[in-house]
């Protein structure tokens, strides 16, 4: 009697598990990019004073609707440089912040290094962050989930004798962060799951699996 007691409580547990583990993990994910983006948005609100927009009279932290505040006034913000881009003032402006920029010791290294991050990923590389892949990561026998983002590198396919993809295997559920390994392209597993669908994929902890439909062979 108490083994079919504890067998249907057991049942019931993991049912429900499945069914509110996806929403928790959802909710887990956007309070952290929330968090996240809010320590740097709330300094736009610089100008108001801490005892009007933070707890315990200042002391404490940002109220949430504060922080949402900063959030919007970030968007126009961003909003606002993307106007003034498509214009010839605009433009030199920037460029003028650029070259600033990259004439800071350290400071250009990591600003510089992003920018070629960010060229490549919106120059229309038709392999960057494009295409699923499945690899055999972190060892033989087991697979993970990851995406190719270059196919060009010529001393590492000199010295290995082998052509090689780079590939970005991110962790879950934060796919912010991962490895990134070069993997002999006869070794790399093409999927047919779009990025968006393998982002989801890796965020929901394999809980959110794409449709797949084989193709028919005649």
């Amino acid at each position: 009697m108490k083994k079919n007691l504890f067998a249907r409580w057991r049942g019931n547990f993991l049912t429900g598990l499945a069914v509110v583990l996806p929403a928790v993990i959802s909710f887990a994910v956007v309070k952290w990019l929330f968090g996240t983006i809010a320590s740097i948005t709330d300094l736009l609100l610089f100008f108001v004073p801490k005892d009007i927009t933070h707890e315990d009279v200042g002391r404490g932290t940002m109220y949430w609707y504060w922080s949402l505040a900063a959030f919007v006034v970030a968007v126009l913000l961003v909003s606002l440089v993307g106007l003034l881009a498509r214009y010839y003032a605009g433009k030199r402006m920037i460029a003028w912040l650029d070259q600033t920029m990259l004439r800071v010791p350290l400071l250009n290294k990591i600003y510089g290094a992003i920018k070629q991050v960010n060229a490549a990923f919106t120059s229309g590389n038709k392999t960057a962050f494009k295409t699923v892949v499945l690899v055999e990561f972190p060892r033989a026998g087991l697979y993970s989930i990851g995406f190719i983002t270059s196919e060009q590198h010529e001393e590492v396919q000199m010295k290995t004798n082998e052509k090689v993809v780079c590939v970005f295997v991110p962790t879950t559920p934060n796919p912010t962060s991962g490895f990134l390994v070069l993997v002999p392209e006869g070794k790399v597993t093409k999927l047919d799951m779009s990025v968006a669908d393998g982002i989801k994929y890796i965020i929901s902890l394999g809980s959110i699996s794409p449709e797949y439909l084989p193709e028919k062979r005649g």
